[in-house]
């Protein structure tokens, strides 16, 4: 039985203490937290251990796995001492609020026993992994062109930490720094970025950005995000090649639409829409990460594929400010 350790018992650490219940041979076994009121109701619900500090549930040796569900800047001290314990860890997106930060947790990783992996969960929907399948089989042909929009209403959390710019990095950062690893998943390196937004330019409960990315493949994607929807969850990408276009909107009933060239009539051929599936993708995300601890396999986020969607957010950041494009080293 892998026991389970998860810090914070925010939405993102009872979505996961969820998927960890839905797995056999796991067990949620602690929580911590220093607000105390949602701790013990949380504890209680998976009669857990309940503790107030972090250290104490990172050193308790009858756990295996450290969950890191904090606020963004928690993340790398809490990593780095998770991993040094020799127990796995898995962490929410991003792996760090700074590259510094971010480097600080690769060091640490490839100096660890045990598995480590970053939440970029995009990568387990479906739709979104027959989008990579179909683009390394070439059924799109060359693809030119990638639009995704992610929207959603303002998050909050403790003490206003989605607010604190410096703390989240608003939209980028905490949003579609999702689209930036599934992108970078199907296309490689990026090489340059330019950005326009509303980062530290409007202190209300929104924030906006249209990031172009352009990769070393050629691809230019346009990426959209958004904390300025008054209530819901909208998600959109399109990928456009020489034989066809494949569109994704996974909340919707049909959530994947591929629309290809036939060469004999030269038009588009039949659409063929696919119904959402049963379980999580917080869950499979989850199933992935135990599976790689139980039988020995390198995680499908990797921290390297973390760090380099954090650069293009970083990068986002910078243009913002500059008004100039940005390389990525």
């Amino acid at each position: 039985m892998l026991k389970v350790g998860i810090l914070g018992t925010g939405t993102m650490a009872k979505t996961h203490a969820s998927a960890y219940r839905a797995i056999d041979g796991v067990q949620v076994a602690a929580f911590a937290d220093s607000l105390p009121g949602t701790l013990d109701i949380v504890a209680k619900e998976y009669n857990a251990k309940a503790y107030t500090n972090y250290d104490e549930l990172i050193n308790d040796s009858s756990l295996d796995i450290i969950d890191v569900c904090l606020p963004t800047p928690l993340h790398k001290e809490n990593t780095i001492k998770a991993l040094a314990t020799g127990k796995h860890v898995f962490c929410e997106k991003p792996v760090a609020r700074t590259l510094e930060d971010a480097m600080e947790v690769k060091k640490a990783v490839d100096a660890a026993k045990g598995k480590f992996m970053v939440g970029h969960v995009v990568r387990f929907f479906p739709e979104f992994m027959v989008m990579k399948q179909m683009i390394d089989e070439g059924k799109l042909g060359t693809v030119g062109i990638a639009r995704t929009s992610r929207i959603a209403a303002q998050p909050h959390g403790v003490k206003d930490w989605y607010e604190n710019m410096e703390m989240s990095g608003g939209v980028i950062l905490d949003l579609i720094i999702h689209d930036f690893d599934y992108l970078n998943w199907f296309f490689g390196k990026p090489k340059r970025v330019y950005a326009q937004g509303l980062f530290k330019k409007t202190q209300e409960e929104m924030d906006y950005a249209l990031v172009v990315i352009r990769y070393e493949s050629g691809v230019i994607a346009h990426v959209e995000g958004s904390w300025a929807e008054p209530s819901g969850f909208n998600v959109k990408a399109e990928i456009c090649g020489s034989k066809g276009i494949i569109d994704v909107e996974p909340y919707k009933e049909a959530p994947l639409t591929i629309n290809l060239r036939d060469p004999e009539v030269k038009q588009a051929g039949v659409i063929v829409p696919e119904a959402p599936v049963e379980e999580s993708q917080y869950t499979t995300e989850i199933r992935h990460f135990i599976d790689c601890i139980i039988n020995d396999k390198t995680p499908r986020v990797t921290v390297d594929d973390a760090i380099y969607a954090l650069k293009i957010g970083l990068a986002a950041l910078e243009s913002i400010e500059t008004g100039l494009p940005v390389n990525i080293d």
